[in-house]
């Protein structure tokens, strides 16, 4: 049996990691080795920061529409508000909500009277 030789799709390999390290520094894009390092580094950094970017996005929100509340009274909490939207049965996320309190306050002043009606 003849001996199989991995030179085209090495080549093709090593290739597309080059590609992908295009801008980065130093031997990070010109050595294979060292840009196969850093491309895995990159891909694990990407995957961990597409979760992290979810939790800041939440703490943005509550943040927003905490300070929506403190406008409206001082003696207003996020955590009660919720709470009383849950009661309520207002199903709205910390999204729309947060959205509400920025670019349309008249609205989220609406849904805080709502939730404190029926509690």
């Amino acid at each position: 049996m003849s001996r199989t030789k991995t030179g085209v799709v090495r080549r093709q390999k090593h290739k597309a990691i080059l590609a992908a390290n295009s801008g980065y520094r130093g031997a990070n894009h010109k050595l294979y080795k060292r840009a196969h390092e850093a491309f895995l580094h990159a891909v694990s950094y990407a995957y961990i920061g597409r979760k992290l970017r979810k939790r800041d996005m939440r703490k943005l929100w509550i943040t927003r529409i905490n300070a929506a509340l403190k406008t409206l009274d001082l003696a207003k909490q996020y955590s009660r508000f919720i709470n009383q939207l849950k009661k309520a049965a207002i199903v709205i996320d910390r999204k729309m909500l947060a959205d509400l309190a920025v670019n349309d306050f008249a609205t989220f002043k609406n849904i805080v009277e709502l939730a404190e009606k029926s509690s």
